[in-house]
């Protein structure tokens, strides 16, 4: 795996890795993942003695929006990427006593075979993640813990208690006009909480934002 690039994002904990493809005549071949290059030689100290245990595929429609989605008991950070067509990922900061808690941002992910590298976002656990999709796209994402029932949660994307003020205006403009034309989301997303109400549970006490950083996940 040829890495190229890592840089942060407005939020400095959530990193894009961006890695080589190498192209001639007849496309392009690349290493998306090698464990030695990304784990262990990146420099990326949230992601130090991580392993993954499960891969996930995610077809969406455009105009879906889906999120924003965290889990403990294990955590789970997520490596994303878009497969094919156009993602816009959304990573929201619920780590109490962080800097930036409540802050959301985004990052653009178009597909594309005509550019030299590929991208991965990195969101550690303490964030909840989501997307939404201006066109028909495949994204697929690995994860350090396994999906765990009755140990995740969700916060309703739409709501109005979350702090853009970090976000692109470009992004969350292109997400204005996804609620405002044909939006596509589940009820269980339709029906999360507000960011005000999952600081009131006692559950938020899972992502408190020193001891996630003394268990070195930011």
């Amino acid at each position: 795996m040829k890495i190229l690039e890592i840089k942060n994002l407005e939020i400095p904990d959530i990193k894009v890795i961006k890695f080589a493809r190498f192209c001639d005549e007849r496309g392009y071949f690349t290493e998306q993942f090698r464990k030695s290059d990304l784990i262990e030689k990146s420099g990326i100290n949230s992601l130090m003695g991580q392993n993954f245990f499960q891969a996930n595929h995610s077809y969406s429609k455009k105009g879906v929006v889906r999120g924003l989605h965290f889990q403990w008991n294990p955590y789970m950070g997520k490596l994303v990427r878009t497969l094919s067509g156009h993602m816009v990922d959304m990573i929201l900061d619920i780590r109490r006593g962080s800097p930036t808690e409540g802050k959301i941002i985004a990052y653009d992910m178009p597909a594309s075979n005509e550019r030299n590298f590929d991208e991965w976002v990195w969101i550690p656990p303490g964030f909840a993640h989501g997307n939404f999709f201006p066109k028909n796209s495949n994204i697929e994402y690995l994860c350090t813990g396994e999906y765990s029932q009755g140990f995740e949660s969700g916060i309703f994307p739409l709501s109005r208690d979350l702090d853009w003020s970090l976000c692109n205006s470009n992004l969350k403009d292109k997400f204005d006009s996804i609620l405002s034309s044909n939006l596509i989301i589940s009820d269980k997303d339709k029906n999360a909480q507000s960011f005000s109400e999952w600081k009131k549970s006692e559950k938020s006490e899972n992502f408190v934002y020193s001891q996630l950083k003394k268990d070195k996940f930011c």
